[in-house]
């Protein structure tokens, strides 16, 4: 996504200036960790982009880049640990590098060190920030909570599912969005607008996850394909077949769930793939896709009719959501 590299570097820059407390080394170590781990920085240089498509100075915003970027790194040490994940990003998560109290407490004193970053605002400005912080902290808290729950079910609503992928994933690029709009004192129209905007992008791009974990190319993809099906998640596709497939279809897919020997995965990857596409829920993700990218991009025009300069931020949506699908 080279549209978004220099609000990248910029933020890489603006990281580089944040001060940890040497000792204990035990809790700081970890942070500095996994703040070094190679990562794309989307969420902060969205932040940085919706500030200059607003006319905001980007230096001001530089602070709640570090906080939106601080939480999110501080729910991946969390979700490793609830997920007994091995590796983040190639290399050993925190809890397996160090301990999994050290996971927890490094996790917290992250979280801490994110609402640091806002003290530097001034008191208005800091209020709406922090309300919208806090908002978000917990909406992500409770996606969290809904997709763990989902694991023991044996149904998922389509409604339920938007809930969680959105309380998961989208809720944190819109925040990031309207926060760079009101650092640049944007009016609460625009700021709503770069919320919903960033609301549409994030569903779509999580919903083209699903697709593409069983569709799409290893090697483009950057994740193990059919990853989702042989750990029986509920996806978008899977909720789209149980909707659309008929009764021999919905059977076959509850036996291939109960199916875990390791000798079986290819078979089982393939099995349900041909039912994805046989009972169109293949299609019907696809179309969902386009959809609320079509949405996103419809908010997009909105702002260009505020004076919103929205040329980084469409360039940088197509080139998200133009992966192989």
């Amino acid at each position: 996504m080279d549209c978004f590299a220099p609000y990248q570097r910029t933020f890489e820059s603006a990281l580089q200036t944040l001060r940890l407390p040497e000792t204990p080394e035990g809790l700081y170590d970890p942070i500095r960790y996994i703040l070094s781990l190679d990562a794309k920085r989307l969420r902060p240089s969205l932040l940085l982009a919706a500030c200059q498509a607003c006319k905001g100075n980007l230096k001001e915003a530089y602070a709640a880049a570090l906080a939106i970027e601080l939480f999110h790194n501080f729910t991946l040490i969390h979700d490793d640990i609830m997920d007994e994940a091995p590796l983040r990003r190639g290399k050993p998560t925190v809890h397996h590098k160090w301990n999994l109290n050290t996971g927890i407490l490094s996790g917290d004193a992250m979280l801490i060190v994110a609402y640091q970053q806002f003290e530097s605002y001034a008191p208005e400005l800091h209020a709406s920030l922090l309300q919208l912080f806090n908002k978000t902290s917990l909406e992500v808290c409770e996606g969290q909570e809904y997709d763990v729950a989902f694991e023991t079910m044996a149904l998922v609503s389509e409604e339920a599912y938007l809930k969680m992928i959105q309380y998961k994933t989208a809720v944190l690029v819109a925040a990031a969005l309207k926060m760079g709009a009101l650092i640049a004192q944007s009016s609460e129209e625009v700021a709503s607008l770069l919320y919903d905007f960033g609301m549409a992008l994030g569903t779509a791009f999580q919903i083209q996850d699903d697709y593409l974990d069983a569709f799409g190319n290893a090697a483009s993809f950057g994740k193990q394909v059919g990853g989702d099906i042989i750990e029986n998640k509920k996806t978008y596709l899977v909720i789209k077949l149980q909707e659309l497939g008929n009764q021999e279809q919905q059977k076959s897919l509850s036996r291939w769930f109960e199916v875990n020997d390791a000798d079986q995965q290819t078979e089982k990857v393939n099995a349900v793939k041909r039912l994805f596409q046989e009972s169109g829920a293949a299609d019907a993700t696809r179309n969902a896709v386009k959809e609320y990218t079509l949405q996103s991009h419809n908010i997009l025009d909105r702002l260009e009719e505020k004076q919103v300069n929205t040329t980084d931020l469409k360039a940088f949506s197509e080139a998200l959501l133009v992966r192989s699908l």
